[in-house]
């Protein structure tokens, strides 16, 4: 049985600090790949451009299939890892509850929604857990009014305490087997020149995130080090990271997030057919549809949907499709997360959904500096003000140069990549008399997520604007 590999956050978050306050910040990068349809594994070369500028390119499925088949073994990282002798201790933290699940909506919308204005392009794809996870190590180090504002944007009304508690608990005890794999990993790269670690910062990482640290050179050595480590993390599907590092650069943080997700009913050969995907500026693309038959409908003020679980039921993917005559933009823009928590929350099991979902595959890369500005997240930003003393000492002013962002999804026969967590019951006879029949096809523009289905929490969420790029 062929599986496919999600990468959830392929989501690779990468934070880069520069601790120089005279450097002025850089220009970000931000691209989107997407493969023909029905494509299992992927190329995922780094594109880039200038910061909010997006470049498209089709990649051809004969030419990811034999990159991952030459996936070579991980190369032993050559770094010293600054984490000897920090241990994560017998934290439980706390688990989650109606306000921490409010919490990761609210967080999850606002960047979802201010991506997918900001980047300007088809198909935006985000691991709202993977950026959270990322920003919350740093915040760790921040001090004064740029706690403040980080802390607020992760956390709302939570102490930094508390976010740590919430974060430790959801992430150790977020379904992982052999059907439904999802595995976290975090790193944080400190130049081994001019910088002195703080130990308080060190151990805080590593007993809530289970982080390592690493001291390098910050020379080629150190780039191939941090390749060979986003590899590993992703099995393969993320080989590259970093093409060189600038030499006033002194920190590299680093999320990444692997789901391999099956179907818990996978689709048969006769379920799929070929079908018509048409954009939102009428242009019409051949696809390969298929067919399901699903028990959890949902319904919003502008748009309906539908749920299909992974296997075992942990994990499920969501798609939400706009009314006739409205944009999936439009559509975004007129959704809360408390909208989307209320239909999550309470699907309706009187009707039965004959589904039709086209198969797909793409990767997306941005760079979400402006974006976290726009949230208010802005004094970590700022070179000669920012304050991150708590992280440690340094030949001048640590800040956030920039946050990239990558992501990869595959939809197919098999199963799903993505992240998110939604369980519903659907006992036998729990509605009274015939289900009604509902058909939803996804054949234009469309909202997705995976989420977990204890917590309806989103692992990720993103739209098909365009199959074939």
């Amino acid at each position: 049985m062929k599986k496919i590999f999600l990468m959830s956050a392929i989501s690779l978050l990468l934070l880069l600090s520069l601790i120089f306050g005279l450097l002025a910040c850089g220009n970000g990068k931000a691209s989107t790949q997407t493969s023909e349809n029905g494509l299992e594994k992927g190329d995922q070369s780094t594109a880039s451009s200038n910061k909010n500028e997006t470049s498209q390119t089709t990649i051809p499925s004969s030419d990811k299939e034999k990159d991952n088949k030459d996936t070579p073994l991980p190369t032993p990282i050559k770094a010293e890892n600054l984490m000897d002798g920090y241990t994560v201790g017998n934290i439980i933290g706390l688990s989650p509850d109606e306000s921490f699940a409010s919490n990761e909506w609210r967080l999850a919308w606002e960047l979802f929604k201010n991506s997918k204005e900001a980047s300007k392009t088809d198909n935006v794809l985000i691991s709202p857990l993977s950026i959270q996870l990322a920003l919350a190590m740093t915040l760790n180090g921040a001090d004064g009014q740029t706690r403040e504002e980080m802390l607020t944007l992760l956390g709302g009304e939570y102490s930094l305490e508390t976010l740590n508690e919430y974060l430790r608990f959801y992430v150790n005890h977020l379904p992982n087997s052999e059907k439904n794999k999802l595995q976290i990993a975090n790193s944080i790269w400190f130049k081994e020149t001019d910088f002195v670690p703080n130990s308080d910062f060190l151990q805080t990482n590593k007993t809530y995130y289970d982080a390592d640290i690493y001291k390098a050179p910050f020379d080629q050595s150190t780039a191939e080090d941090i390749n060979n480590w986003a590899n590993q993390k992703t099995d393969g599907m993320i080989k590259k990271v970093v093409d060189k590092i600038d030499e006033s650069t002194i920190m590299y943080l680093i999320n990444a997030i692997m789901f391999d997700g099956e179907w818990a009913i996978k689709y048969g050969d006769k379920s799929v057919k070929d079908g018509y995907f048409t954009t939102e500026n009428g242009e019409k693309q051949n696809v390969k549809m298929m067919g399901s038959t699903e028990h959890c409908y949902y319904e919003t003020a502008n748009g309906v949907g539908f749920k299909k679980d992974f296997i075992n039921y942990k994990y499920s993917f969501v798609a939400l499709l706009p009314n006739e005559g409205v944009g999936v933009d439009e559509y975004i823009a007129s959704l809360t997360y408390e909208e989307i928590m209320g239909a999550l929350n309470n699907p309706d099991i009187t009707k039965t959904v004959l589904a039709q979902m086209p198969k797909f595959s793409y990767e997306f890369t941005f760079e979400m500096s402006d974006v976290l500005k726009s949230l208010g997240m802005e004094k970590a930003f700022d070179k000669d003000t920012a304050e991150f003393g708590k992280i440690g000492e340094a030949g001048g002013n640590i800040f956030i140069e920039n946050v990239l962002h990558k992501t990869y999804i595959t939809v197919d026969q098999a199963g799903t990549r993505a992240g998110a967590v939604t369980s519903v019951s659907l006992p036998a006879g729990s509605a009274p008399g015939e289900p009604e029949i509902v058909r939803i096809t996804l054949d234009r523009p469309f909202v997705y997520m995976i989420i977990d289905n204890e917590t309806n929490i989103p692992i990720f969420i993103g739209t098909l604007d365009s199959v074939n790029g």
